[in-house]
């Protein structure tokens, strides 16, 4: 890994961090000023100021002092509380803990709220854009798999589809498919797929029964099961390794592969699962290629080298494997995209809280959880892509974080929101030996989290 890659990642995430974390503050702020309460510091940031200032100008009643903090790692919004300090008689009615329990809850909530507002504005930027994706072909199915089940082969053009028992939608591209398998398949929910063969050919539809799937996680192995992982791709040989195995067996850039033995090639996933199959008791088979060059055909045969994938013997050819498949430009006007957006902020919520739950109930492994060290390379990743992926990146994460502040857990805002429904319920506020119990547990839990979440992180990019 390069120092250029590690620098990008490193900025990319402070970005990504310091955005966030700024919505977030600002919307209890704007909340709090909105409701005649008087902030004392917004910060960004913990620990020794590296920057404070107080604008001259001031909003009515405040004097806030503004600082970002040496450890970018969150930030807060300090509020003038009798709990916190003592608060003079005049400046009473300018704190928080003397308002009236609607207006506390508005600004405990402004933040996880703005979150989400800002990844609806993130994913309308995203739609008007717009942006190159991987037209909705599908390549042929993993073999045993639910869609070669359903009768799908390859080469079928996806046009329209729903989740469950809703009405058939259009489908823009590939990744919109992706999703919403992946949808269904956390929510347990069949997939139906209007598909024709080719462009031309009569539409049919396609059931795949998600709602039986036993992987239960969502990742490669629920993805194979499925058997949808990606869109058509002319099965070419690229670019290869000087003097590699590929070359040697004679090999060239551009040569299209037909057929593997008896195996018919149609895609170059199913291309790069053939050569990996290519090993036999870990020794390399040689195979003859029927190849396509220049208009000709010829037959090689090809022996692979074999490497350890994790553990796994593999065959490898030492060159790149498969060509970029047929790409659409995806774009939306200014109502439409801003309807798709909020649309995808409202099934990524929902998803994110389907998940939750399910984690909660042991349906799903707490390995599905990701940490910083995740979200550090993501947000590399996105940002090499460009700024369209950069965007949808900071408002995925956006309504995490949003979503993640709103679960009922001391010390996060949702914590604080059930304190203000026992107070709505009881008449009465929960007493002060109480609250110290729960935001100690509260915190407990949260480290839990955290060290749970770098686990994951640290054993996914250990080899073996």
């Amino acid at each position: 890994m390069s120092s250029l890659w590690l620098l990008q990642t490193l900025i990319a995430f402070i970005v990504a961090l310091g955005v966030l974390v700024t919505v977030h503050e600002w919307g209890h702020y704007r909340a709090a000023v909105a409701c005649g309460v008087k902030v004392l510091r917004f910060s960004i940031g913990f620990g020794p100021p590296i920057l404070r200032w107080r604008p001259r100008r001031q909003r009515p009643g405040q004097d806030t002092e503004f600082v970002i903090g040496a450890i970018a790692l969150g930030g807060y919004v300090k509020m003038l509380d009798e709990r916190e300090g003592e608060v003079a008689p005049e400046e009473r009615p300018r704190a928080f803990n003397t308002q009236p329990l609607g207006k506390r809850a508005f600004i405990v909530a402004a933040g996880p709220v703005a979150n989400l507002v800002l990844a609806v504005l993130l994913y309308t930027l995203v739609n008007w854009i717009g942006e190159p994706e991987p037209r909705a072909v599908l390549a042929p199915p993993v073999a045993g798999s639910l869609a070669g089940q359903a009768g799908l082969q390859g080469g079928e053009v996806v046009r329209r589809v729903a989740l469950g028992g809703a009405p058939l939608a259009p489908i823009a591209s590939f990744e919109g498919l992706r999703w919403a398998l992946m949808r269904g398949a956390i929510s347990q929910q069949n997939v139906r797929l209007e598909v024709t063969s080719g462009n031309t050919g009569a539409a049919r539809e396609v059931t795949l029964p998600l709602s039986r799937l036993a992987e239960r996680d969502p990742d490669e192995r629920m993805l194979r099961r499925i058997g949808i992982l990606a869109p058509l791709s002319v099965p070419t040989i690229g670019q290869l390794t000087a003097d590699g195995v590929g070359q040697r067996a004679g090999l060239q850039t551009g040569d299209v592969v037909r057929r593997i033995g008896d195996v018919v090639v149609m895609d170059g996933q199913q291309l790069r699962d053939l050569v990996r199959a290519q090993v036999e008791h870990g020794q390399p088979k040689t195979v003859a290629w029927l190849i396509e060059r220049q208009g000709r055909l010829l037959t090689i045969d090809v022996t692979p080298g074999v490497e350890d994938e994790r553990g796994q013997l593999v065959g490898r050819i030492g060159a790149y494997v498969g060509a970029a498949p047929e790409m659409v430009v995806v774009r939306l006007g200014p109502i439409a995209g801003f309807t798709a957006g909020a649309a995808k902020v409202w099934q990524i919520t929902a998803l994110t809280l389907r998940f939750l739950g399910r984690m909660v109930m042991g349906q799903l492994s707490v390995k599905s959880l990701s940490g910083p060290v995740a979200i550090a390379d993501f947000a590399g990743k996105a940002a090499n892509l460009g700024l369209v992926r950069y965007l949808g990146f900071l408002a995925f994460v956006s309504i995490s974080l949003g979503v993640m502040n709103l679960l009922p857990v001391p010390v996060l805002d949702g914590g604080h929101l059930v304190y203000f429904l026992w107070e709505a319920v009881t008449g009465k506020p929960v007493a002060g030996a109480w609250l110290d119990r729960l935001q100690y547990a509260g915190l407990l839990l949260l480290l839990a989290m955290v060290a749970v979440t770098l686990y994951n992180d640290i054993a996914s990019r250990l080899p073996g």
